[in-house]
Formats: structure tokens, sequence, C-alpha cells
């Protein structure tokens, strides 16, 4: 099954996020199939390609909590034509 999911990188206490879709065996961190975006915690910045998560999504693959609450925040700052910046 693939998930789309959070994988951490960036530096000790500095963490920075890729979205990734994963195979759901696969380690938080190893290799994934696809890049969708980025989180940074820190600065509240967002960047995720609705499109591809969109696919992913059709096509059966299972979205984390944390992602799901982000693909929420994405969607609705680009309901409002700004970019999100809690």
């Amino acid at each position: 099954m693939v998930k789309i999911r959070l994988k951490r990188v960036g530096a000790k206490k500095a963490p920075h996020y890729r979205i990734v879709a994963v195979d759901s065996r696969a380690r938080r961190d190893g290799k994934p199939i696809e890049e969708v975006g980025f989180y940074n915690p820190r600065s509240k910045e967002l960047k995720l390609n609705t499109e591809a998560v969109e696919r992913w999504i059709k096509n059966g693959a299972q979205p984390s909590d944390t992602v799901t609450g982000l693909i929420r925040k994405a969607q609705g700052a680009a309901a409002e034509g700004a970019t999100p910046k809690n």
C-alpha cells in the first residue's frame, strides 16, 4: 500500500519535512516513490503539488493524519488566494 507521509530532513532540532508518496513498509527516511511537496514547521512554509496528491489519493494512497491536515491547510489557502502563514 502506498502512503503519503512526511520524510524528515534538516539539521538536529531544526526539522524540515518533505511530503512524499512511499510504500508503507519503507523506512521513514527511505527512498520515496515521488516527492509531492515540503513543509517547514518553524516558518510555517508549505508547498504542495495538489495535482500529484489528488492523483495518488485517487489511485488508492492513504495520507497520514498530519499530511491530511496539511492538505486541508493548503486547499484553504488556495481558496483564499494566499499562501498559508499560520
